[in-house]
């Protein structure tokens, strides 16, 4: 069986609350996530004071600002998220997040993590692809926005650079995302073209398209979760709750489970019922010893303890060696 990796991702649901991201730690440790997944960045680093909202984030935080302004609210200093990265430490699951400027790529890698991620908006950003490739990291690269000529050329910046292991993910950047637009099978697609792993970021309302990514092959899950919907924020409408996360984390397990090996053949558990569902041939009335088995004496009937029916044409024109009752198994 091939585990998913499930990632929680809180990213700035904490609201710049150190407080409330450990409990965003707390409730994806509860829900069976294998990691829960922030975004570390220095607003003027990133965004120019220039730069407008995107129209789901004028939607989920309706509020007059530009986005420097709502996203400065938002931001965690590096103590914060060496403070959290302990504190993943002793809830033993595995903490990432996102680095978006080169000060926060720096700083996240002076903690050692792991594993690396790439959001969407940053595909196209060569010199931020190159510096996180020479850390010899694995990298997992997520392609909302994208054309496969961007994911060409991306995943050509990070192999050359020495990206040490490269899962992409599949990816559609609009918060809820219209299930129209989630095209899973172009998961399949990049899997075939670029010949690498893939998974799936979800962003759509509830948990059934993640459950079917796993099902296609996706080997990670990434998913927005907050505690709570009607928090204030631009990203908590389209999260799910913590009983929500636990169950997309269990469903995905119990698929996982589903999918088998691919070999077919008879399950354990289903082997003692072949007897009492499949047929065997049977007296379809009292047959006397040394009469001819013929098509008007035999039937097919349950059990299948006796001989099978696939034999049916080896018995007909045998010689009864005994006497047979109505309904009593054949024996040649």
């Amino acid at each position: 069986m091939n585990r998913t990796l499930i990632i929680a991702e809180a990213g700035v649901n904490h609201n710049g609350s150190l407080e409330l991201a450990k409990k965003l730690v707390d409730a994806a440790k509860s829900s069976g996530a294998d990691v829960i997944k922030f975004q570390t960045f220095i607003s003027k680093n990133v965004i120019s004071k220039n730069a407008p909202k995107a129209d789901y984030q004028k939607k989920n935080y309706n509020i007059e600002e530009n986005q420097l302004e709502m996203v400065q609210k938002l931001e965690l200093s590096f103590e914060d998220f060496s403070k959290l990265n302990d504190y993943c430490k002793v809830k033993e699951i595995e903490f990432m997040s996102t680095a978006f400027d080169f000060d926060s790529i720096d700083f996240l890698d002076s903690l050692e993590m792991g594993t690396w991620k790439i959001p969407s908006g940053d595909i196209t950003n060569l010199p931020y692809l190159i510096k996180i490739a020479k850390l010899n990291k694995p990298v997992i690269l997520s392609t909302g926005m994208s054309t496969m000529e961007d994911i060409r050329c991306a995943i050509k910046a990070l192999k050359e650079n020495g990206a040490a292991e490269l899962t992409v993910l599949h990816c559609t950047t609009e918060y809820p995302t219209p299930y129209e637009d989630v095209n899973l099978r172009a998961m399949n697609t990049i899997k075939e073209e670029f010949n690498v792993n893939v998974g799936y970021s979800d962003h759509t309302k509830g948990i059934e398209v993640p459950i079917a990514a796993v099902a296609l092959g996706a080997t990670v899950i990434e998913k927005h979760f907050t505690l709570d919907r009607n928090m204030e924020g631009p990203d908590h409408k389209a999260s799910l709750e913590p009983n929500e996360l636990k169950a997309m984390v269990d469903s995905i397990r119990h698929i996982e489970l589903a999918l088998g090996n691919g070999m077919k053949q008879p399950a354990e558990s289903e082997k003692k019922n072949m007897a009492v569902a499949r047929k065997s041939i049977i007296a379809s009335k009292d047959i006397k010893a040394g009469e001819i088995f013929t098509e008007n004496n035999l039937t097919v009937k349950r059990p299948g303890t006796g001989i099978s029916p696939m034999r049916w044409f080896d018995v007909i024109g045998k010689c009864a060696l005994r006497d047979f009752e109505e309904d009593e198994l054949i024996e040649l």
